[in-house]
């Protein structure tokens, strides 16, 4: 299975970056993972949330292909263990799926129709965190589900 992780806008932290570097290069034992990322919306501060979730939203679902599902990290969504996250991927693997797509939207969220074409919303936390943080927890979640299927001892309960 691929997991890609689709994302709005570029990581500008240095930390961040080499974070998401370093869970890069664990992940690829376990699956075949990616990050892609949509350019930031050009004159965003000129246009108002729901005209740039509206924007973002139309190059979220240019992203989606027969086949795929889409699955959004939504601070409304459901919330996992980090092992029942685990036991969502195990699921979905052993379903047959050949790839599906994590999404981190903008700061404003997802628009109306990207919600539609959701599998599902997941929550890391009720906190609420910059999307660019956000994206480390998810590569770093991902990487703690596939060493808690492995029986690796990276992750504690």
């Amino acid at each position: 299975m691929k997991i890609t992780l689709l994302v709005i806008g570029k990581t500008d932290a240095t930390y961040l970056k080499e974070g998401l570097d370093e869970y890069l290069k664990r992940l690829k034992h376990y699956v075949n993972f990616e990050i892609e990322v949509i350019p930031d919306i050009k004159k965003a501060k000129t246009l108002s949330a729901e005209n740039q979730k509206k924007l973002e939203g139309e190059l979220i679902l240019k992203k989606k292909i027969a086949g795929k599902e889409i699955h959004l990290f939504d601070e409304n969504g459901k919330t996992f263990s980090s092992r029942e996250l685990a036991g969502f991927l195990e699921k979905k693997m052993a379903s047959g799926l050949k790839e599906m797509i994590f999404v981190i939207g903008g700061p404003y969220g997802f628009s109306d129709s990207v919600y539609q074409n959701a599998s599902s919303k997941i929550s890391l936390s009720r906190l609420t965190f910059s999307h660019q943080m956000v994206r480390l927890l998810c590569t770093e979640q991902i990487y703690r589900a596939f060493t808690i299927l492995k029986g690796e001892p990276y992750h504690h309960d």
